[in-house]
């Protein structure tokens, strides 16, 4: 209701899921919450949180990826790799703590704030860790809104380059159409038709994600669209907020935040030179 009740443009840049966490926080900060009130909370993160993976992963189809072409696969691929690499490298050097590491890395890469809540139950993430993960990529995909576009112009990219960066390159769904329209309708559409084809490897990455830390823990001993998947999401994600307590957040430091602003940095621009090499999507 409070996301509906936004303008068009601050409702397009600001998904619901933000709303939500960001609702979570500020009632869970302010508010002393009757013990009673602690199993809802838990059974919305953990088991809400996981029937939304899987309705969210049956939308996803094959023939998204199919349709986008090969090109456009290559490089999402290699750029997934690269953000999840460049997250990780860069989060042990500021010793930031690897799930949270992951956390951003996948929120980069994937598909942002989808990404980011899908994972954090696979790699056993703390509520602190995903709401942090959170506003960094709600941070930074808000930013690219605003600056891709300039940026676009100032580099004199076509429609199609354009669309194919900010598919390929912008965090959350949301704010990957808002940036492609933002630069003309052709743009629009190349860039949400990309980003489709990212989110269709979410679940692929996932997989790949959990088996590494369930191989690691053995070792130690131990946007989609909207529909009930996406409101499932929503509650869930409204109990990581309620759980989230902000002193603990500042114990994490900034850092983090530089570490995403890099690894989206070094994603745009090692993007810019693949659809330069390559070419744009469906070209």
């Amino acid at each position: 209701m409070i996301h509906g009740a936004l303008p068009a443009k601050a409702g397009a840049l600001v998904g619901e899921v933000v709303v939500a966490v960001l609702l979570g926080l500020v009632i869970g900060n302010l508010v002393s919450l009757p013990s009673a009130l602690a199993p809802g909370i838990r059974f919305s993160f953990h088991t809400l949180l996981r029937v939304a993976i899987v309705i969210l992963g049956a939308q996803f189809s094959f023939m998204q990826v199919v349709a986008i072409g090969g090109k456009a696969v290559v490089m999402i691929v290699v750029l997934m790799t690269l953000a999840l690499a460049v997250a990780h490298a860069l989060g042990r050097v500021a010793r930031v703590p690897g799930r949270l590491a992951t956390l951003i890395g996948v929120g980069t890469a994937v598909c942002g704030n989808t990404a980011i809540t899908a994972t954090a139950p696979v790699i056993h993430a703390e509520d602190e860790e995903v709401s942090f993960a959170i506003a960094t990529n709600t941070l930074f995909g808000t930013a690219a809104v605003f600056v891709y576009p300039m940026l676009g112009h100032l580099l004199g990219m076509s429609s199609a380059a354009f669309g194919t960066w900010a598919g390929t390159a912008v965090n959350d769904t949301s704010q990957v159409v808002a940036t492609g329209f933002a630069y003309g309708d052709a743009a629009g559409k190349v860039a949400t038709a990309v980003k489709l084809t990212r989110n269709a490897l979410m679940g692929p990455v996932i997989v790949v994600i959990g088996l590494i830390y369930a191989r690691g823990a053995h070792a130690a001993g131990g946007e989609a669209r909207r529909g009930l998947g996406a409101r499932l999401g929503q509650v869930a994600l409204s109990g990581v907020g309620l759980s989230t307590r902000l002193s603990a957040m500042r114990r994490i430091g900034a850092t983090p935040f530089l570490v995403g602003l890099a690894t989206a940095a070094t994603t745009a621009i090692a993007s810019y030179f693949l659809i330069l090499w390559l070419g744009p999507a469906g070209g």
